[in-house]
């Protein structure tokens, strides 16, 4: 049987970084209480002329480089973003045109927040198994910098913006590659983290600007009750699916939002913390790269070998959640 299999990954964060030292300057908080809070210690932060594209471009084109592959190679393009250089058109277009993939690929935006690579991983795999498409990009990529509420100091101190990149193509060897993904939403919560204005309901005003409505909102309460309960549950689910045991994982690549809900989820699924692998006190919540943002790095840093286990789970607004089980 036929699997499909991550052959490239690739990531890139701006250069600029802002430190808690330096957010303490600009809103009432401190070091001591971003740390103790969060588990962040800093964050990138692109410049004001780099958007979205440009970021998802560069994280691109190093997983191409990683798979030996090229643009032209391409026939499937699927981009998580919820910061997008503009409403429309889609970030994938614009990233097919500066990338050069060909023009019969299809490409397109999905907007699924801090779970949305899990859910381009999915939609990949499951589009390379129908023999439609031969070979896939997904990345995801965010400038949450762009609509974080600089006046907030419970929200402005967790995000960062960041890109991350897989390319993914199918194989006649079963057992490896993406073993399987489980993914969920439930709408009931979607007004615990969102941005209330410049959508159809709200559209972009004098007043929705005055009020600051263009920017994320969150009940950090209750995203936190959630998030630990849903991945939990996903990750229990896909590891049941499969037969498998905890100690049977490698690696468990978790959304980088909070260490309190890293901390709490390898708790409650009786795993070291150790197995968990975690840049969030580097880069923050860069929500939709979070997640192939990690792999890249723990790839690189051999913390993925031949054979091994990996699992990835993510929440986000929605709210979405999910879970992918991966064999090297």
């Amino acid at each position: 049987m036929a699997s499909v299999v991550i052959a490239g990954v690739g990531s890139y964060a701006p250069a600029r970084v802002l430190t808690n030292e330096e957010l303490s300057k600009i809103v009432d908080t401190s070091d001591e209480w971003i740390r103790t809070r969060s588990g962040i210690r800093e964050r990138r932060i692109a410049e004001a002329d780099e958007a979205v594209s440009d970021m998802a471009v560069k994280a691109a084109t190093a997983a191409l480089a990683d798979a030996k592959m090229s643009a032209a190679d391409i026939d499937l393009l699927i981009v998580s973003t919820v910061s997008a250089d503009m409403p429309l058109p889609s970030a994938a277009c614009i990233v097919q045109h500066k990338l050069g993939i060909p023009a019969h690929a299809t490409c397109f935006d999905i907007a699924a927040a801090c779970s949305g690579f899990l859910y381009a991983l999915e939609i990949a795999y499951g589009q390379l198994l129908t023999n439609r498409y031969k070979r896939a990009l997904i990345i995801g990529a965010e400038k949450l910098s762009a609509v974080t509420d600089w006046k907030d100091r419970t929200t402005c101190v967790l995000f960062g913006d960041a890109a991350g990149s897989a390319v993914l193509h199918k194989v006649d060897q079963s057992g490896i590659g993406i073993i399987g993904s489980d993914l969920g939403a439930d709408g009931e919560f979607a007004d615990n983290l969102y941005i209330p204005a410049g959508g159809s309901k709200c559209p972009a005003s004098s007043q929705t600007v005055e009020s600051r409505g263009h920017y994320i909102r969150m009940n950090g309460r209750e995203v936190f009750k959630s998030a630990v309960r849903v991945m939990e549950t996903v990750s229990r689910e896909m590891l049941e699916q499969h037969n498998l045991t905890p100690d049977q994982i490698s690696l468990v690549i978790p959304h980088q939002a909070n260490i309190r809900i890293i901390e709490a989820l390898a708790d409650n699924l009786k795993m070291p913390l150790e197995k968990f692998y975690i840049n969030l006190d580097r880069y923050g919540n860069t929500s939709s790269a979070s997640i192939p943002l990690a792999l890249d790095e723990a790839r690189r840093s051999g913390r993925v070998k031949p054979g091994d286990l990996t699992l990835m789970v993510a929440f986000g607004a929605g709210l979405t959640y999910g879970a992918a089980l991966v064999r090297w």
